[in-house]
């Protein structure tokens, strides 16, 4: 996009007016031929809602149009919008398109209303297949289709789903079909994605095109997801029920879109592993102790979710989780087996079940389906095979996408074993209509600038039960492809993702604060996961180591000539320098000590295989950031990631010392900003207590070996002063002692001194405070075993003198840091069936 935009600024702007630029972007624009098409209409002019936004596009030049792009591009990048490719483990930046879907809004109100009904209808089948059955009595349904089928789920057969209904979420794939009208591709019940990229997808284009808002008339998200957050409580014991999002990890292929609406919706982002059954109900493994989860909106598949009665080799789940269903304790979106109703094989009997069912045929349709199971079916399979595509009864397996689906030239090739298979298990497959997918535009880019092309597209739509009734979004998730011959079924690299807008003939308002219920006032952080404590306090932990290392490599450089480059010969003898050469080979940020000077800063800093170096601390605190997204700002994100490639240097090429130092210097700075957000910006709830804990107590074990390498008894002035350099602590010393650099007043600095941010002391006093304002587990008053190590830790340091603190008494004092760093992970970060509820004092009177 970068480099469309310097193709339009090297080009002058054509003299021409907004209707002139809007007919030359269309003037080429010829869909496929058999691809329905939501740009052109029969007559060939734009149709719809596409008049009025190239209108408005119309007013803005190439170059002011593809600067907003790259503004949009540079904040995803900014803000670490990403996704993963199934099975794939590296992070791709989120692929936003430039161009949104628009809707009119009388066609999405007709839209809407057979997404209603659809959702009310796999509401019904559900309730049928795992209540009475009559579905299956009357023969509108095969009892092969559901029993069948993995989806279905026998532990939850004749289960209640609490709150009365098995769908919170319904979502459909739509595309238009030959004859123009809107129709389903696919069902998702399951555990329906993509919610949270639409709410990224307007976030990112609202502060792109603002004034098209406005002036276009688009409907607005923050009431649906304001009645969304309402549906998932309904149904719930208690009045102020505790919401929970269920997810696979930060590994998931959509982890960043729930980080998003866990953030967005005010719930809890929690693993299996942060929850566990107590007495028949659902708990949290907090900081507090176990805290009772009401709701949960489940984003793993069903079959994962209790490995007692499900899969068992399943690791994302808890234990137990389906007996806080049967006794209606705990209210679950989507209830466990609505993915039944995804199954293609349901698709030749729909309409009939509807007819039945809701009394009236489906407002909308689906490609002609015919279910292999059912011997006229299988025959039209067999006598059409070569026109149909051939695709899996069952919902396909996660990531299996296309390659699942059999048509034109793969089912030609593996025709032999397609018919072997229809003969064997005809049951596992359905056969459809092959129909193209519609198109919508896209931006090219040609030799006279920028013109609009066919893509394929896929919108899905989602419907939320409310507590008053199904609310659809108005607007949707979008893929589309950049290519012609390649369907946008998944999101994969070559396809983009796109804002659906639908445009009212009216003003819309603004979402307005209060018009529910005021909420009662509140002074409270809410509880914390273990799980997320546990990432807090590392990530506080390696973003200290790396900044020790890159105060290491400063010292070093500035040891041995000042960082200029100059000859110094001799200079890397010096004890100071051997014993920073030393440090960072035992820190395993270099491979060898005796590297030259730049090699050894380069690696030091920035070396890929060197697991102590400060570029692998900034990517280990990133990889903790990551599955904190739901806890950390937007800032503090976009300084993180501006830090790792700060630090990600070209290990082929050669930097100069004084160019490795500017990097170091730059590189504190960006450390000092997060540390700055942190103070002023996060709130100073549980979370903040452990981000700082891990930050001191990583400094007082850095100090401390800083101590022993260059304030030990052997110490010379060079040594001391490169100790008052690490500790940031010269002017102060300056200023204090009017004499040179001496071992002992040195020491107190660094080590006992209250005053100092950068002595033990200092962070042995933050961390006892820390520690008091966290939530204990008993109320007997009697200090837990981490807080009495602290007061004894800091205790040792009020008391001793600078000159006690030798080699043995600072060994024994790092025995003792990391002694206490230990214990606040056995109480705060426990796993397994270690977690404790908080004690009641009873028996006083």
């Amino acid at each position: 996009m970068e480099a469309a935009l310097a193709g339009s600024r090297g080009r002058a702007e054509r003299p021409e007016g907004a209707r002139e630029r809007v007919a030359r972007w269309s003037a080429g624009y010829r869909p496929a031929p058999g691809r329905p098409d939501e740009f052109l209409g029969a007559d060939g002019a734009p149709r719809g809602a596409w008049p009025r936004l190239l209108d408005r596009l119309g007013g803005l030049t190439e170059p002011e149009i593809m600067a907003r792009f790259v503004a949009a591009e540079r904040h995803i990048r900014d803000a670490g919008i990403s996704f993963r490719i199934a099975g794939d483990q590296r992070e791709h930046p989120w692929p936003l398109g430039c161009l949104p879907l628009v809707i009119e809004g009388p066609e999405w109100a007709a839209l809407s209303a057979g997404i209603v009904q659809r959702a009310e209808l796999m509401e019904a089948i559900l309730a049928d297949a795992y209540g009475e059955g009559r579905l299956v009595a009357e023969g509108l349904l095969p009892a092969a289709i559901v029993a069948g089928t993995p989806e279905f789920l026998h532990p939850l057969h004749g289960v209640a789903p609490p709150g009365g209904h098995y769908l919170k979420l319904y979502a459909a794939d739509l595309g238009r079909g030959p004859d123009g009208r809107w129709q389903v591709l696919a069902d998702r019940t399951q555990a329906p994605s993509g919610l949270g990229w639409a709410l990224e997808n307007r976030m990112v284009l609202a502060r792109t095109f603002p004034d098209f808002f406005q002036d276009l008339h688009v409907e607005r998200l923050p009431a649906f997801f304001q009645a969304f957050r309402d549906g998932l409580a309904l149904g719930a014991e208690r009045a102020d029920p505790r919401i929970c999002l269920l997810t696979s990890g930060p590994y998931s292929s959509t982890y960043v879109e729930q980080a998003a609406l866990a953030r967005y919706l005010g719930l809890m982002l929690v693993e299996g592993d942060d929850l566990v059954m107590r007495d028949g109900r659902l708990h949290v493994r907090t900081v507090s102790g176990l805290k009772r989860a009401d709701a949960l909106w489940r984003r793993i598949d069903a079959d994962f979710l209790d490995p007692s009665e499900l899969n068992p080799a399943s690791r994302l789940g808890v234990p137990g989780i389906l007996d806080a269903l049967r006794n209606g304790s705990l209210v679950m979106a989507n209830m466990p087996g609505a993915g039944l109703v995804e199954s293609a094989a349901l698709a030749p009997y729909l309409d009939g079940i509807a007819r039945r069912v809701l009394g009236e045929p489906l407002r909308l349709g689906h490609p002609r389906t015919w279910w292999c199971g059912d011997l006229e079916g299988l025959a039209h399979a067999r006598a059409n095979l070569d026109s149909l595509i051939l695709r899996p009864a069952a919902t396909p397996q996660r990531g299996a996408g296309r390659d699942a689906i059999l048509a034109g030239p793969i089912l030609a090739a593996e025709r032999e074993r397609v018919v072997a298979a229809l003969r064997d298990r005809p049951f596992d497959y359905v056969a459809q209509e092959a129909a193209p997918l519609s198109t919508m535009p896209g931006w090219e880019r040609g030799p006279d600038g920028l013109f609009l092309t066919p893509r394929p597209f896929v919108v899905r739509v989602f419907a939320a039960r409310t507590p008053l009734g199904w609310q659809v979004m108005p607007g949707g998730f979008c893929r589309v492809s950049e290519r012609e011959d390649v369907d946008p079924i998944e999101l994969r690299l070559g396809i983009r993702s796109a804002d659906v807008w639908v445009l009212s003939e009216e003003p819309v308002a603004a979402p307005l604060i209060g018009t529910q219920a005021a909420p009662r006032v509140r002074r409270v952080g809410g509880h914390l996961p273990a799980r997320a404590a546990d990432g807090l306090f590392w990530l506080g932990r390696y973003l200290e180591r790396g900044e020790a290392v890159i105060r290491l490599v400063l010292a070093h450089l500035r040891s041995v000539g000042d960082a200029v480059g100059t000859d110094i010969s001799g200079a890397l003898d010096t004890p100071a320098a051997l014993a920073l050469r030393a440090l960072l080979h035992e820190w395993g940020a270099i491979a060898a000590a005796d590297l030259p000077t730049a090699r050894l800063a380069q690696e030091a800093l920035a070396g890929r295989d060197r697991p102590g170096s400060a570029r692998s601390h900034v990517i280990a605190a990133r990889r903790n950031a990551a599955a904190l997204r739901a806890r950390l700002s937007g800032e503090a994100w976009r300084v993180l990631a501006d830090l790792n490639e700060f630090l990600s240097l070209n290990t082929e090429r050669a930097f100069t010392e004084s160019q490795l130092a500017g990097r170091a210097e730059r590189a504190l700075s960006q450390l000092a900003a997060l540390a700055g957000l942190t103070h002023e910006n996060m709130s100073r709830a549980e979370g903040w207590h452990f981000i700082e804990l891990g930050r001191r107590i990583e400094r007082a074990i850095n100090t401390g070996a800083f101590a022993l390498a260059f304030a030990n008894d052997e110490a010379t002035p060079g040594c001391l002063g490169v100790m008052l350099s690490l500790c940031d602590s010269q002017i102060s010393y300056g200023r204090r002692y009017l004499q040179g650099a001496a071992l002992d007043p040195v020491r107190d600095m660094v080590l006992l001194d209250p005053y100092n941010p950068r002595s033990i002391a200092f962070q042995a006093e933050a961390i006892t405070r820390h520690l008091a304002d966290l939530p204990a587990l008993a109320a007997d008053g009697i200090p837990e075993p981490h807080c009495r190590l602290a007061t004894r830790i800091l205790a040792e340091l009020r008391s001793g003198e600078a000159a006690d603190f030798d080699a043995v008494r600072l060994t024994a004092l790092a025995t003792d840091l990391e002694r206490l760093a230990d214990g606040i992970a056995a109480r705060y970060f426990p796993t397994g069936p270690n977690a404790l509820r908080p004690e009641k004092l009873t028996g006083l009177a």
